[in-house]
């Protein structure tokens, strides 16, 4: 008898679990989806119009990585050889972007950037300097403290004025904790309006191969 009032214990704490988990998740997405609102995708010439105009928020990932490498021997930023680094292809790919972004008159103000070693050397590639922020640090896709991106929300929120934009040169995971799905692929661009109070809407997407195609919609 005793065992079976264990049992019938045991089995309603996991129904009562389970509901529980459901309703974090589901906490956890709709917060994501209050942070980033919806928008009408930018894109071709009102894209470029729009960023030549400024004031946004340019949240880049990183180029391409080794990933036979990994960051989990890992004592210290400064030390890149236990670090997953970019490979020479994302070092071109990365030089490939600031290019693009000169030629199309793209003005970019302040540099941030994750202090691991592939973002700094993205951001200084791509936009010629970086400052390292802990601020736009890597982390998990989904973090356990609700509060674990809360300065990346705040930067991607905090208004930016016209004629020039802020650059982040940082990592998929925050992005995507603060974004929800889907992942930025390595060296792709996430074009964000500021709407103040850690809100913030994507504007645009762009890819790394994307940038060839913006370049023939006429540089100024």
């Amino acid at each position: 008898m005793k065992l079976a009032r264990i049992v019938v214990v045991a089995l309603a704490c996991v129904a009562w679990a389970q509901p529980r988990a459901g309703l974090a998740q589901a906490g956890a997405a709709a917060t994501a989806a209050a942070t980033a609102s919806a928008a009408a995708p930018l894109a071709g010439a009102a894209l470029l119009a729009a960023l030549r105009d400024g004031g946004y928020v340019l949240y880049l990932r990183h180029t391409s990585t080794d990933f036979r490498e990994n960051d989990t021997q890992m004592t210290d930023y400064a030390n890149c050889a236990t670090q997953r680094n970019l490979t020479d292809g994302g070092r071109a790919e990365a030089r490939a972007i600031g290019a693009a972004l000169r030629a199309l008159a793209i003005p970019v103000g302040r540099v941030l950037a994750s202090p691991y070693c592939r973002t700094l050397e993205t951001g200084r590639l791509v936009f010629g300097t970086a400052t390292p922020s802990p601020a736009v640090r890597g982390g998990p896709a989904r973090p356990d403290n609700p509060d674990r991106y809360a300065e990346l929300r705040a930067l991607l929120g905090t208004p930016v004025p016209r004629g020039t934009n802020v650059a982040i040169a940082s990592h998929g995971n925050p992005f995507y904790g603060v974004a929800g799905p889907p992942h930025l692929a390595e060296g792709e661009m996430a074009v964000v309006e500021p709407l103040g109070d850690s809100r913030f809407r994507i504007v645009a997407r762009v890819r790394k191969d994307d940038w060839e195609a913006l370049q023939r919609q006429g540089a100024p």
